[in-house]
Protein backbone atom coordinates (compact mmCIF):
# COMPACT_ATOMS: atom_id res chain seq x y z
CA UNK A 1 0.00 0.00 0.00
CA UNK A 2 0.98 3.61 -0.97
CA UNK A 3 0.60 6.91 1.01
CA UNK A 4 -0.22 9.35 -1.36
CA UNK A 5 -0.63 13.36 -0.57
CA UNK A 6 -3.22 15.59 -1.88
CA UNK A 7 -2.51 19.70 -2.10
CA UNK A 8 -5.08 21.38 -3.06
CA UNK A 9 -7.32 24.53 -1.67
CA UNK A 10 -10.40 22.83 -3.00
CA UNK A 11 -11.78 20.23 -0.69
CA UNK A 12 -14.13 18.85 -3.03
CA UNK A 13 -10.97 18.02 -5.56
CA UNK A 14 -8.92 17.14 -2.50
CA UNK A 15 -11.98 14.41 -1.71
CA UNK A 16 -12.28 13.46 -5.24
CA UNK A 17 -8.51 12.13 -5.72
CA UNK A 18 -8.21 11.21 -2.29
CA UNK A 19 -11.37 8.47 -2.83
CA UNK A 20 -9.78 7.40 -5.84
CA UNK A 21 -6.72 6.74 -3.97
CA UNK A 22 -8.76 4.57 -1.13
CA UNK A 23 -10.48 2.94 -4.13
CA UNK A 24 -7.71 1.83 -5.18
CA UNK A 25 -6.08 0.56 -2.17
CA UNK A 26 -3.52 3.04 -0.96
CA UNK A 27 -3.63 5.54 1.63
CA UNK A 28 -4.27 9.07 1.35
CA UNK A 29 -3.56 12.23 3.09
CA UNK A 30 -5.12 15.72 2.15
CA UNK A 31 -3.68 19.53 3.04
CA UNK A 32 -5.67 22.58 1.64
CA UNK A 33 -3.02 25.14 1.73
CA UNK A 34 0.41 25.03 0.95
CA UNK A 35 2.38 25.73 4.24
CA UNK A 36 0.42 22.76 5.27
CA UNK A 37 1.64 19.98 2.32
CA UNK A 38 5.18 21.26 2.74
CA UNK A 39 4.83 20.14 6.41
CA UNK A 40 3.06 16.79 6.00
CA UNK A 41 5.37 16.04 3.28
CA UNK A 42 8.46 16.88 5.27
CA UNK A 43 7.11 14.99 8.33
CA UNK A 44 6.06 11.65 6.93
CA UNK A 45 7.31 9.69 3.86
CA UNK A 46 4.62 9.63 0.50
CA UNK A 47 5.49 8.26 -2.68
CA UNK A 48 3.02 10.17 -4.93
CA UNK A 49 2.14 13.96 -4.34
CA UNK A 50 -0.78 15.39 -5.83
CA UNK A 51 -0.36 19.25 -6.07
CA UNK A 52 -2.25 22.27 -7.53
CA UNK A 53 -0.68 24.67 -9.40
CA UNK A 54 -1.96 27.64 -7.37
CA UNK A 55 -2.62 26.70 -3.77
CA UNK A 56 -3.84 28.82 -1.06
CA UNK A 57 -0.32 30.13 0.14
CA UNK A 58 1.86 30.53 -2.81
CA UNK A 59 2.85 28.23 -6.26
CA UNK A 60 2.61 24.48 -6.34
CA UNK A 61 5.71 24.75 -9.46
CA UNK A 62 7.92 26.75 -7.12
CA UNK A 63 7.15 24.21 -3.65
CA UNK A 64 8.17 21.11 -6.01
CA UNK A 65 11.95 21.25 -5.31
CA UNK A 66 11.59 21.34 -1.81
CA UNK A 67 9.13 18.26 -2.40
CA UNK A 68 11.56 16.23 -4.01
CA UNK A 69 14.26 17.60 -1.30
CA UNK A 70 12.39 15.29 1.60
CA UNK A 71 13.96 12.01 2.18
CA UNK A 72 11.06 10.01 0.41
CA UNK A 73 11.39 12.26 -2.83
CA UNK A 74 7.85 11.12 -3.77
CA UNK A 75 6.87 11.56 -7.58
CA UNK A 76 4.67 14.72 -8.07
CA UNK A 77 1.80 15.13 -10.37
CA UNK A 78 0.32 19.00 -10.52
CA UNK A 79 -3.14 19.32 -11.23
CA UNK A 80 -4.46 22.52 -12.36
CA UNK A 81 -8.02 24.57 -13.49
CA UNK A 82 -6.05 25.81 -16.00
CA UNK A 83 -4.43 24.61 -18.91
CA UNK A 84 -1.80 26.24 -19.26
CA UNK A 85 1.39 25.45 -21.54
CA UNK A 86 3.95 27.08 -19.93
CA UNK A 87 2.87 25.91 -16.73
CA UNK A 88 3.32 22.41 -18.08
CA UNK A 89 6.51 23.26 -19.52
CA UNK A 90 7.56 24.22 -16.08
CA UNK A 91 6.10 21.37 -14.37
CA UNK A 92 8.01 18.84 -16.29
CA UNK A 93 11.40 21.09 -16.23
CA UNK A 94 10.78 21.05 -12.73
CA UNK A 95 10.56 17.06 -11.90
CA UNK A 96 6.51 16.40 -12.47
CA UNK A 97 5.74 12.91 -12.84
CA UNK A 98 3.21 14.74 -15.00
CA UNK A 99 0.74 17.40 -15.92
CA UNK A 100 -3.09 16.95 -15.56
CA UNK A 101 -5.62 19.03 -16.43
CA UNK A 102 -8.96 19.51 -14.14
CA UNK A 103 -11.48 17.58 -14.26
CA UNK A 104 -9.14 14.23 -13.66
CA UNK A 105 -11.47 11.42 -14.44
CA UNK A 106 -10.86 8.17 -12.14
CA UNK A 107 -8.96 6.58 -14.89
CA UNK A 108 -6.57 9.19 -15.56
CA UNK A 109 -5.38 8.84 -11.53
CA UNK A 110 -5.41 5.32 -11.64
CA UNK A 111 -3.21 5.03 -14.31
CA UNK A 112 -0.61 7.64 -13.16
CA UNK A 113 -0.65 6.09 -9.92
CA UNK A 114 0.01 2.82 -11.41
CA UNK A 115 2.36 4.07 -13.82
CA UNK A 116 4.66 5.95 -10.81
CA UNK A 117 4.22 3.15 -8.34
CA UNK A 118 5.85 0.95 -11.09
CA UNK A 119 8.61 3.21 -11.43
CA UNK A 120 9.34 3.51 -8.25
CA UNK A 121 9.20 -0.05 -7.24
CA UNK A 122 11.28 -0.46 -10.26
CA UNK A 123 14.25 2.21 -9.01
CA UNK A 124 14.28 1.04 -5.70
CA UNK A 125 14.98 -2.87 -6.62
CA UNK A 126 17.35 -2.18 -8.75
CA UNK A 127 21.21 -1.68 -8.28
CA UNK A 128 22.57 0.15 -5.18
CA UNK A 129 23.80 3.91 -5.99
CA UNK A 130 26.78 4.14 -7.54
CA UNK A 131 29.63 5.94 -6.21
CA UNK A 132 30.12 8.54 -8.28
CA UNK A 133 33.95 9.97 -9.15
CA UNK A 134 32.84 13.57 -9.17
CA UNK A 135 36.27 15.47 -9.41
CA UNK A 136 36.30 18.86 -9.52
CA UNK A 137 31.99 18.74 -9.30
CA UNK A 138 31.75 20.42 -5.78
CA UNK A 139 28.28 20.92 -4.10
CA UNK A 140 24.84 19.23 -3.23
CA UNK A 141 22.61 21.50 -3.25
CA UNK A 142 19.20 20.88 -5.00
CA UNK A 143 19.91 21.52 -8.64
CA UNK A 144 23.92 20.11 -8.36
CA UNK A 145 21.64 17.13 -6.75
CA UNK A 146 19.89 16.85 -9.56
CA UNK A 147 22.60 17.24 -12.75
CA UNK A 148 24.38 14.68 -10.71
CA UNK A 149 21.49 12.02 -11.12
CA UNK A 150 21.58 12.87 -14.62
CA UNK A 151 25.57 12.31 -14.59
CA UNK A 152 25.31 8.90 -13.01
CA UNK A 153 22.74 7.79 -15.77
CA UNK A 154 24.38 8.74 -18.70
CA UNK A 155 27.44 7.21 -17.24
CA UNK A 156 25.31 3.39 -16.64
CA UNK A 157 24.48 3.68 -20.50
CA UNK A 158 25.51 4.28 -23.82
CA UNK A 159 23.26 7.37 -25.26
CA UNK A 160 24.11 10.14 -26.60
CA UNK A 161 24.48 13.05 -24.19
CA UNK A 162 24.23 16.90 -24.07
CA UNK A 163 25.22 19.30 -21.75
CA UNK A 164 23.95 22.40 -21.79
CA UNK A 165 24.74 25.78 -19.95
CA UNK A 166 26.46 29.19 -20.08
CA UNK A 167 29.76 29.59 -20.51
CA UNK A 168 32.37 28.54 -17.42
CA UNK A 169 29.63 26.48 -15.63
CA UNK A 170 31.67 23.46 -15.93
CA UNK A 171 30.32 21.25 -19.62
CA UNK A 172 33.48 19.58 -20.32
CA UNK A 173 33.86 18.83 -16.38
CA UNK A 174 30.67 16.73 -16.61
CA UNK A 175 31.41 15.29 -19.76
CA UNK A 176 34.68 14.04 -17.82
CA UNK A 177 32.74 12.68 -15.11
CA UNK A 178 30.46 10.51 -17.80
CA UNK A 179 33.59 8.84 -19.04
CA UNK A 180 35.59 8.09 -16.00
CA UNK A 181 31.76 6.86 -14.38
CA UNK A 182 31.56 4.29 -17.33
CA UNK A 183 32.69 1.38 -18.86
CA UNK A 184 34.99 3.45 -21.41
CA UNK A 185 37.07 4.88 -18.19
CA UNK A 186 40.06 3.12 -19.64
CA UNK A 187 39.38 4.11 -23.35
CA UNK A 188 40.57 7.47 -24.44
CA UNK A 189 38.28 10.75 -23.67
CA UNK A 190 38.97 12.71 -26.86
CA UNK A 191 37.89 16.27 -26.64
CA UNK A 192 37.25 18.62 -29.96
CA UNK A 193 36.79 21.73 -29.64
CA UNK A 194 34.38 22.86 -32.32
CA UNK A 195 35.35 26.25 -31.88
CA UNK A 196 39.14 25.75 -33.22
CA UNK A 197 38.70 23.78 -36.14
CA UNK A 198 40.24 24.99 -39.07
CA UNK A 199 37.55 25.51 -41.64
CA UNK A 200 39.42 24.31 -44.89
CA UNK A 201 40.86 21.22 -42.72
CA UNK A 202 37.76 20.40 -40.60
CA UNK A 203 37.07 17.01 -41.91
CA UNK A 204 40.71 15.91 -42.10
CA UNK A 205 40.95 16.88 -38.43
CA UNK A 206 37.67 14.50 -37.88
CA UNK A 207 38.55 11.96 -40.09
CA UNK A 208 41.69 12.10 -40.50
CA UNK A 209 43.36 11.39 -44.43
CA UNK A 210 45.19 9.17 -46.43
CA UNK A 211 48.64 10.06 -48.21
CA UNK A 212 48.81 12.43 -51.11
CA UNK A 213 44.84 13.56 -49.92
CA UNK A 214 46.21 17.08 -50.40
CA UNK A 215 49.09 19.24 -50.83
CA UNK A 216 51.74 18.61 -47.44
CA UNK A 217 49.60 15.30 -46.75
CA UNK A 218 53.01 13.03 -47.24
CA UNK A 219 51.26 9.97 -44.86
CA UNK A 220 48.34 9.05 -43.74
CA UNK A 221 46.58 10.37 -40.25
CA UNK A 222 44.24 9.57 -38.29
CA UNK A 223 41.43 11.92 -36.79
CA UNK A 224 39.62 12.06 -33.68
CA UNK A 225 36.55 10.32 -34.68
CA UNK A 226 38.81 7.26 -34.64
CA UNK A 227 41.21 8.23 -31.90
CA UNK A 228 38.07 8.22 -29.66
CA UNK A 229 37.49 3.92 -30.78
CA UNK A 230 36.08 2.61 -28.00
CA UNK A 231 36.15 5.68 -25.46
CA UNK A 232 34.02 8.95 -25.68
CA UNK A 233 34.24 11.41 -28.47
CA UNK A 234 33.67 15.25 -26.76
CA UNK A 235 32.40 17.77 -29.21
CA UNK A 236 32.45 21.00 -26.94
CA UNK A 237 30.62 24.06 -28.18
CA UNK A 238 29.30 22.08 -31.07
CA UNK A 239 26.81 25.08 -31.73
CA UNK A 240 30.26 25.69 -33.66
CA UNK A 241 30.42 22.93 -35.93
CA UNK A 242 30.17 24.11 -39.86
CA UNK A 243 26.58 23.81 -41.24
CA UNK A 244 28.38 22.00 -44.08
CA UNK A 245 30.18 19.43 -41.83
CA UNK A 246 27.23 18.79 -39.65
CA UNK A 247 25.31 16.54 -42.03
CA UNK A 248 28.26 14.41 -42.78
CA UNK A 249 28.48 13.93 -38.52
CA UNK A 250 24.83 13.08 -38.62
CA UNK A 251 25.97 10.16 -40.31
CA UNK A 252 28.88 8.98 -38.51
CA UNK A 253 26.67 9.30 -35.47
CA UNK A 254 24.34 6.61 -36.60
CA UNK A 255 26.47 4.79 -38.48
CA UNK A 256 29.62 5.04 -36.53
CA UNK A 257 31.63 4.53 -39.90
CA UNK A 258 33.29 6.96 -42.15
CA UNK A 259 35.87 7.71 -44.73
CA UNK A 260 38.79 9.70 -44.04
CA UNK A 261 39.44 12.17 -46.48
CA UNK A 262 41.17 10.94 -49.73
CA UNK A 263 40.36 7.28 -48.30
CA UNK A 264 38.85 4.75 -50.33
CA UNK A 265 37.34 2.64 -47.85
CA UNK A 266 35.54 3.32 -44.67
CA UNK A 267 36.58 2.59 -41.56
CA UNK A 268 34.46 2.06 -37.89
CA UNK A 269 35.19 3.51 -34.84
CA UNK A 270 32.78 2.41 -31.48
CA UNK A 271 32.70 6.09 -29.90
CA UNK A 272 30.06 7.18 -27.30
CA UNK A 273 29.69 10.61 -28.07
CA UNK A 274 28.90 13.56 -25.26
CA UNK A 275 28.75 17.23 -26.90
CA UNK A 276 28.47 20.18 -25.18
CA UNK A 277 27.11 24.43 -26.13
CA UNK A 278 26.30 27.15 -24.88
CA UNK A 279 24.15 27.82 -27.41
CA UNK A 280 20.11 27.54 -27.94
CA UNK A 281 20.31 24.77 -31.06
CA UNK A 282 16.47 24.77 -30.60
CA UNK A 283 16.70 29.05 -31.63
CA UNK A 284 19.07 27.97 -34.06
CA UNK A 285 17.47 25.62 -35.75
CA UNK A 286 14.77 27.61 -36.29
CA UNK A 287 16.80 30.14 -37.77
CA UNK A 288 18.32 27.10 -40.04
CA UNK A 289 22.03 26.93 -38.45
CA UNK A 290 21.76 23.92 -37.08
CA UNK A 291 20.27 20.87 -38.59
CA UNK A 292 17.22 19.66 -36.57
CA UNK A 293 18.38 15.97 -36.99
CA UNK A 294 21.73 16.05 -35.61
CA UNK A 295 19.97 18.25 -32.61
CA UNK A 296 17.61 15.08 -32.28
CA UNK A 297 20.53 12.74 -32.51
CA UNK A 298 22.42 14.44 -29.94
CA UNK A 299 19.67 14.86 -27.20
CA UNK A 300 18.65 11.78 -25.96
CA UNK A 301 19.83 12.84 -22.80
CA UNK A 302 19.90 16.31 -21.52
CA UNK A 303 22.36 17.77 -18.94
CA UNK A 304 21.40 21.74 -18.50
CA UNK A 305 23.85 22.97 -15.91
CA UNK A 306 22.99 26.03 -13.66
CA UNK A 307 24.51 28.97 -13.92
CA UNK A 308 26.41 29.92 -10.82
CA UNK A 309 24.63 32.75 -9.26
CA UNK A 310 21.78 29.85 -8.71
CA UNK A 311 23.58 28.22 -6.65
CA UNK A 312 24.10 30.12 -3.47
CA UNK A 313 24.23 27.13 -1.03
CA UNK A 314 27.16 26.00 -3.03
CA UNK A 315 29.20 29.21 -3.52
CA UNK A 316 31.21 28.94 -0.58
CA UNK A 317 32.26 25.19 -0.88
CA UNK A 318 32.92 26.12 -4.29
CA UNK A 319 35.19 28.87 -3.23
CA UNK A 320 36.95 26.76 -0.56
CA UNK A 321 37.91 24.05 -3.03
CA UNK A 322 39.38 26.21 -5.56
CA UNK A 323 41.69 28.34 -2.92
CA UNK A 324 42.93 25.58 -1.51
CA UNK A 325 43.85 24.25 -5.01
CA UNK A 326 44.89 27.10 -6.20
CA UNK A 327 47.16 26.96 -2.53
CA UNK A 328 48.76 24.17 -3.63
CA UNK A 329 49.22 25.13 -7.05
CA UNK A 330 51.50 28.16 -6.44
CA UNK A 331 53.06 26.91 -3.33
CA UNK A 332 51.22 29.37 -0.42
CA UNK A 333 50.00 27.81 2.90
CA UNK A 334 46.14 27.69 3.16
CA UNK A 335 44.44 30.65 3.68
CA UNK A 336 40.96 31.42 5.91
CA UNK A 337 38.76 34.09 4.38
CA UNK A 338 36.70 37.14 6.37
CA UNK A 339 33.00 37.20 6.61
CA UNK A 340 33.39 40.44 4.53
CA UNK A 341 35.05 38.49 2.05
CA UNK A 342 32.15 35.93 2.25
CA UNK A 343 29.47 38.94 1.69
CA UNK A 344 30.98 40.31 -1.38
CA UNK A 345 31.45 36.19 -2.86
CA UNK A 346 28.46 35.57 -2.46
CA UNK A 347 26.84 38.99 -3.09
CA UNK A 348 28.51 38.91 -6.38
CA UNK A 349 26.77 37.24 -9.28
CA UNK A 350 29.46 35.79 -11.10
CA UNK A 351 28.50 36.43 -15.03
CA UNK A 352 31.49 34.26 -16.21
CA UNK A 353 30.28 31.50 -13.51
CA UNK A 354 32.94 29.07 -11.96
CA UNK A 355 35.77 30.27 -14.38
CA UNK A 356 35.57 33.44 -13.79
CA UNK A 357 35.38 32.43 -9.95
CA UNK A 358 38.81 30.63 -10.32
CA UNK A 359 40.36 33.80 -12.38
CA UNK A 360 39.19 36.64 -9.18
CA UNK A 361 40.96 33.32 -6.68
CA UNK A 362 44.42 33.77 -8.53
CA UNK A 363 44.07 37.29 -8.44
CA UNK A 364 42.92 37.50 -4.39
CA UNK A 365 45.49 34.91 -3.54
CA UNK A 366 48.38 36.36 -5.64
CA UNK A 367 47.70 40.06 -3.94
CA UNK A 368 47.60 38.38 -0.53
CA UNK A 369 50.76 36.82 -0.54
CA UNK A 370 51.55 35.35 2.66
CA UNK A 371 48.84 37.40 4.35
CA UNK A 372 46.71 34.23 6.25
CA UNK A 373 43.33 36.04 5.65
CA UNK A 374 41.63 36.99 2.80
CA UNK A 375 39.71 40.08 2.69
CA UNK A 376 37.30 41.59 -0.27
CA UNK A 377 40.30 44.18 -0.66
CA UNK A 378 42.46 41.33 -2.26
CA UNK A 379 39.53 40.57 -4.82
CA UNK A 380 39.21 42.19 -8.26
CA UNK A 381 38.15 45.41 -8.14
CA UNK A 382 35.77 45.06 -10.69
CA UNK A 383 33.30 42.62 -8.32
CA UNK A 384 33.71 44.87 -5.22
CA UNK A 385 32.82 47.73 -7.17
CA UNK A 386 29.48 45.47 -8.79
CA UNK A 387 28.68 44.78 -5.16
CA UNK A 388 28.85 48.42 -3.81
CA UNK A 389 26.82 49.61 -6.62
CA UNK A 390 24.02 47.21 -6.47
CA UNK A 391 24.36 47.46 -2.91
CA UNK A 392 22.53 50.92 -2.77
CA UNK A 393 18.83 51.02 -3.64
CA UNK A 394 17.85 52.22 -7.32
CA UNK A 395 17.60 55.99 -7.69
CA UNK A 396 14.95 58.01 -9.78
CA UNK A 397 17.50 58.86 -11.93
CA UNK A 398 18.81 55.46 -12.51
CA UNK A 399 17.88 55.04 -16.64
CA UNK A 400 15.31 52.15 -17.07
CA UNK A 401 16.38 49.30 -19.28
CA UNK A 402 14.98 50.49 -22.96
CA UNK A 403 11.67 49.09 -23.92
CA UNK A 404 11.08 47.60 -26.82
CA UNK A 405 8.60 50.19 -29.47
CA UNK A 406 5.14 48.39 -30.41
CA UNK A 407 3.70 49.85 -33.48
CA UNK A 408 0.13 50.19 -31.88
CA UNK A 409 0.29 52.20 -28.65
CA UNK A 410 -0.05 50.55 -25.58
CA UNK A 411 -0.33 47.00 -27.48
CA UNK A 412 2.59 44.53 -25.79
CA UNK A 413 5.26 43.45 -27.44
CA UNK A 414 6.28 40.15 -28.53
CA UNK A 415 8.79 38.18 -25.22
CA UNK A 416 11.05 37.45 -27.45
CA UNK A 417 11.73 41.37 -28.29
CA UNK A 418 11.85 41.84 -24.60
CA UNK A 419 14.12 39.42 -23.90
CA UNK A 420 16.44 40.28 -27.15
CA UNK A 421 16.58 43.99 -25.37
CA UNK A 422 17.35 43.07 -22.17
CA UNK A 423 20.40 40.44 -23.36
CA UNK A 424 21.82 43.87 -25.37
CA UNK A 425 21.71 45.87 -22.47
CA UNK A 426 23.45 43.17 -19.61
CA UNK A 427 25.57 42.39 -22.67
CA UNK A 428 26.71 45.92 -22.98
CA UNK A 429 27.14 46.53 -19.57
CA UNK A 430 29.19 43.04 -18.96
CA UNK A 431 31.69 44.01 -21.79
CA UNK A 432 32.07 47.78 -20.72
CA UNK A 433 32.78 46.68 -17.19
CA UNK A 434 35.38 43.57 -18.48
CA UNK A 435 37.48 46.10 -20.48
CA UNK A 436 37.67 48.59 -18.06
CA UNK A 437 38.98 45.97 -15.37
CA UNK A 438 41.36 44.39 -17.75
CA UNK A 439 42.68 47.81 -18.85
CA UNK A 440 42.09 47.04 -22.73
CA UNK A 441 44.19 43.83 -22.78
CA UNK A 442 41.55 41.44 -25.20
CA UNK A 443 44.00 38.41 -24.67
CA UNK A 444 42.65 38.73 -21.29
CA UNK A 445 39.13 39.36 -21.32
CA UNK A 446 38.77 36.62 -23.51
CA UNK A 447 40.75 34.01 -21.47
CA UNK A 448 38.10 35.53 -18.42
CA UNK A 449 34.99 35.59 -20.44
CA UNK A 450 35.60 32.37 -22.25
CA UNK A 451 34.74 34.40 -25.39
CA UNK A 452 36.63 33.82 -28.85
CA UNK A 453 38.39 36.74 -30.04
CA UNK A 454 36.26 37.05 -33.46
CA UNK A 455 33.32 36.81 -30.82
CA UNK A 456 35.06 39.55 -28.64
CA UNK A 457 35.55 41.72 -31.37
CA UNK A 458 31.98 41.32 -32.87
CA UNK A 459 30.49 42.73 -29.66
CA UNK A 460 32.90 45.62 -29.53
CA UNK A 461 31.52 46.84 -32.94
CA UNK A 462 28.00 45.69 -31.63
CA UNK A 463 27.71 48.26 -29.66
CA UNK A 464 30.69 50.58 -30.10
CA UNK A 465 32.77 50.22 -27.49
CA UNK A 466 36.88 50.98 -28.32
CA UNK A 467 39.17 48.70 -26.68
CA UNK A 468 41.14 50.84 -24.37
CA UNK A 469 44.73 51.48 -25.29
Amino acid sequence: MASILVIDGDKLICDWIADAVVRLGHRSVSAHSLKEGLGKAQSEPFDIVFVDVRPPGGSGLEIMPKIKAVRSSPEIIVITALGDPDEAELAIRAGAWDYLEKPISFEAIKLHILRALEYRAERQSGKPPVVLKRKGIIGDSEKITACLELLAQAAGSGVNVLVTGETGTGKELFAKAIHFNSARAKRNFVVVDCTALPETLVESVLFGHARGAFTGADRSEEGLVKQADGGTLFLDEIGELPFLIQKRFLRVIQEHRFRPVGGRQEIESDFRLVAATNRDLDDMVRQGRFREDLFFRLRTLIIELPPLRELLEDIKELTVYYMNALCERFSLVPKGASPEFWDVVTAYKWPGNVREMIQALEKALLSAKDEPILFPKHLPAYIRIQVARNSFPKSPDDRPVPKAQSSVADQPVPWKVIRKDAVSVAEKRYIEDLISWVSGDIDKACRISGLSRSRFYTLLRKYRLAEKP
